[in-house]
């Protein structure tokens, strides 16, 4: 909307001419979108809470029967509303459709992308307090649906027309000019990066203002990348490949950035909503495009890190859990409880000290993951 007013009146003379010239700037635009997101958040926010509440849509904690002393950690949040993250997704579309320039097909795609996940999510929110327990969806049939949508765009994007070959090169941090042509291998690859990042973020989705403090420093990194992605003069310096619609999705990354702030400000401990898969999924998905589209979809692992190890630490408990009951006859923990923020609570550290720290750890990843440009 905002550079279709710029492409309106950019060869008038007219008072708007000068006013809406610096539409044409993705710089400008992203600063819009994340403050447009923001303050939608903090306009809508109440009332999407009190709409939830009202809906009686409250987040089913796991049972003492279950895990006495997490419950013992969590129990009073049972019945804090979830499914908050429609209020992630309503501001970053919102944000996209003013600040994006709507002819640009990658943008779409990340858009299918993140509002697929997001349906997943809703659907997953809306059984678990509607029965009344934590299960949810199927494992089954959420994989499924994720990998249906990675597949999907993985395929769009590979033959992306005018963009066929962008898409298929993986690019390796630390190699100076060396890239991997994965050919048709490029769709999967693809759908591995959506569905591992979206299924990572809801796992760091477990106590107030975790994920949604560490989206911040992941979706100011790619908005970073995304701009340099989309900049002839800037990827050339610092070899990496230039494809000028990946510019556009700056304003996505910061608009990201804005609407997971607006949504910190409601579930900053003590929370008054969580997100619920339906925005940790979103998230997931919208943050894997973004990557994908910029070509790091390797450093994802750095800039993600807390993300990934929250992740890592599950398959490492499940993996220790099967080897153990082999060789001991019964399983054994590697953590006290994973995901590992939750071993961490139960070591001692306050659910604040928690959140803080990761929070902390995740600026530092997104600082190395952008220190790994200059390391080509």
């Amino acid at each position: 909307m905002l550079y279709w007013l710029y492409e309106h009146f950019k060869d008038s003379d007219s008072l708007m001419s000068k006013l809406t010239h610096v539409f044409q700037y993705q710089t400008f635009r992203g600063v819009a979108a994340c403050l447009i997101a923001f303050g939608l958040s903090l306009l809508l926010g109440s009332r999407i809470i009190r709409k939830l509440i009202s809906m009686k849509v409250g987040q089913p904690i796991r049972t003492a029967e279950e895990v006495n002393k997490l419950f013992e950690l969590h129990g009073a949040k049972a019945g804090t509303p979830t499914m908050g993250g429609i209020l992630i997704i309503g501001t970053l579309l919102a944000a996209c459709l003013l600040c994006c320039r709507l002819e640009n097909l990658v943008l779409w795609v990340t858009i299918y992308v993140t509002l697929g996940l997001g349906a997943l999510g809703f659907v997953d929110d809306y059984l678990k307090v509607s029965e009344k327990n934590s299960k949810g969806v199927s494992a089954r049939g959420k994989l499924v649906v994720q990998w249906t949508v990675g597949l999907t765009a993985g395929f769009a994007l590979y033959h992306l027309p005018g963009h066929e070959g962008f898409f298929s090169h993986l690019q390796l941090p630390f190699f100076k000019n060396f890239e991997l042509n994965m050919g048709w291998f490029t769709v999967p690859f693809i759908a591995v990066v959506i569905v591992g990042c979206s299924n990572a973020v809801n796992l760091t989705d477990g106590l107030d203002g975790l994920a949604s403090g560490c989206t911040v420093s992941v979706g100011l990194a790619y908005a970073i990348f995304c701009y340099l992605c989309g900049n002839s003069v800037a990827a050339d310096y610092l070899n990496i490949r230039y494809n000028g619609i990946v510019g556009e999705l700056a304003p996505v990354a910061l608009g990201l950035v804005g609407a997971a702030i607006g949504f910190l400000w409601f579930n900053a401990h003590p929370a008054r909503v969580f997100m619920g898969d339906t925005g940790s999924m979103a998230i997931g998905g919208c943050i894997s495009m973004l990557a994908i589209a910029s070509k790091q979809e390797i450093v994802l692992v750095i800039v993600g890190g807390v993300f990934v190890m929250e992740a890592l630490s599950v398959m490492m408990q499940v993996a220790w859990f099967k080897v153990s009951r082999k060789i001991y006859g019964a399983p054994r923990r590697l953590f006290r409880m994973t995901p590992i923020h939750h071993h961490f609570e139960l070591m001692g550290w306050k659910e604040t000290q928690v959140i803080a720290r990761f929070w902390i750890m995740s600026l530092i990843c997104a600082l190395l993951g952008l220190a790994t440009l200059k390391l080509r």
